[in-house]
């Protein structure tokens, strides 16, 4: 007979803790992993430790993104924001979210991401002969504006709007981080922020439906499934979708990697003396190690037992991909870093799974192989240079501020 996952006994964490970061946050994880449980207890909902039981519950269909309940416990009832979380992508299902996902995924392949190399390396040139010192802030000089840039090439949007889609990212990101929610002032700030974006880019969809560019705007216009094409609220939300999960979390992702491998001075050896086989793995290790997404978030439309435990219709439970990526079965020796090693063929949980599977995943990781790539061939050492500034994970677990120290490749 099932047990009520009420009556189990759970270890406790509290995912917006705003001190879960750095060490402190490893331990505690690494302190669930070591409990033997596969579900831990939070203030508000459930935490799935275990890898397996995480897809178990991100591809399942009696499971949701909690997009509409958070607004609600927010009190985000009506304005801008509450109009994105409505027609938010990861907020439908069933026909309707098939429908969407058909209609985006063409233009979101690994070969599509890929077409972008050239534009990433070139973002990333400009980026490096601004550099006037071996010492500086990595965020603010290279991770902050790379993604920001690049994606408004990808858009099409000018160059010169690139701080303000980096902005807009950040903040409209905060909808998913209940820290930041439980500021009254920080969400209305978020609704004018996506207010803002809605502003900007109606007008350059209808330049696009006019004037066909070499740009994802004009590629989502065309695209087209038996018929159906998206409307333009479709695509101001989908663009507004890849660009709140293409920036911060690229900028965060690229920023933990360098704080990884400037700790390991060894890695980075390994990186630059076989970049074409190397990239892709530190890419790879970098996702599963320390996710930027380390909670993801569903509630149960229905009862589901599982395990021989019983999760009543209404349960809320996050699932941690920093855990589920440390599973030894899938992984090897998954608590070191080491991107070196052959972790086999299983996918982190970092993208998530099912159908809410990261839409710009391709995107991001060409971005992030990109700055590794040219980093690579262009640094010789680099290292921490004292201080960093880290965010906690309870939204996107990014980096405010990290100094290093680099020694160019001479000549």
């Amino acid at each position: 007979m099932a047990t009520l996952v009420t009556e189990l006994d759970l270890p406790g964490i509290d995912p917006a803790d705003p001190e879960l970061k750095g060490d402190r946050w490893h331990v505690a994880a690494n302190g669930l992993l070591d409990s033997g449980k596969w579900l831990a207890q939070g203030p508000l909902s459930l935490v799935v430790i275990d890898r397996e039981a995480g897809e178990f519950f991100l591809r399942s269909r009696s499971a949701e993104f909690p997009g509409r309940l958070i607004a609600d416990l927010f009190g985000i009832k009506d304005g801008p924001l509450r109009d994105q979380v409505d027609a938010n992508i990861i907020n439908r299902s069933g026909d309707d979210h098939r429908r969407l996902r058909s209609l985006v995924n063409p233009a979101l392949t690994p070969r599509a991401a890929n077409r972008w190399r050239p534009v990433m390396r070139e973002i990333l040139e400009g980026l490096w002969e601004e550099l006037e010192t071996k010492e500086f802030d990595f965020v603010s000089r290279f991770s902050r504006p790379y993604p920001s840039q690049t994606i408004a090439r990808v858009m099409g949007a000018p160059a010169v709007d690139a701080s303000r889609l980096h902005d807009w990212s950040e903040w409209i990101q905060r909808q998913f981080d209940p820290i930041a929610l439980s500021d009254p002032e920080t969400v209305e700030t978020v609704q004018d922020k996506v207010a803002e974006f809605y502003a900007w880019v109606d007008p350059l969809i209808e330049e696009r439906r006019g004037t066909p560019a070499d740009d994802l705007i004009t590629t989502l216009i065309r695209t087209e499934e038996e018929g159906e094409k998206l409307s333009d609220q479709e695509l101001r939300n989908l663009v507004l979708n890849i660009l709140v999960g293409g920036v911060d979390t690229t900028q965060s992702q690229l920023s933990q990697a360098i704080r990884l491998l400037a700790a390991a001075p060894d890695q980075w050896g390994l990186l630059r003396e076989d970049p074409e086989k190397m990239v892709p793995q530190a890419v790879s290790e970098v996702l599963r190690f320390e996710p930027v997404t380390a909670f993801t978030a569903r509630q149960l439309v229905e009862e589901v037992e599982y395990r021989d435990v019983t999760f009543p219709a209404g349960t809320l439970l996050v699932v941690c991909s920093f855990t589920g990526n440390r599973d030894p079965e899938a992984f090897g020796d998954p608590r070191d870093f080491d991107i070196a090693a052959e972790r086999g063929k299983t996918r982190p949980l970092t993208f998530g799974a099912g159908i809410h599977y990261c839409v710009g995943s391709n995107i991001a990781r060409a971005e992030l192989e990109e700055g590794l790539r040219f980093l690579a061939e262009k640094v010789e050492t680099i290292e921490l240079n004292g201080l960093t500034e880290l965010q906690a994970v309870s939204g996107i677990y990014g980096i405010d501020r990290m100094d290093v120290r680099i020694q160019p490749v001479s000549g």
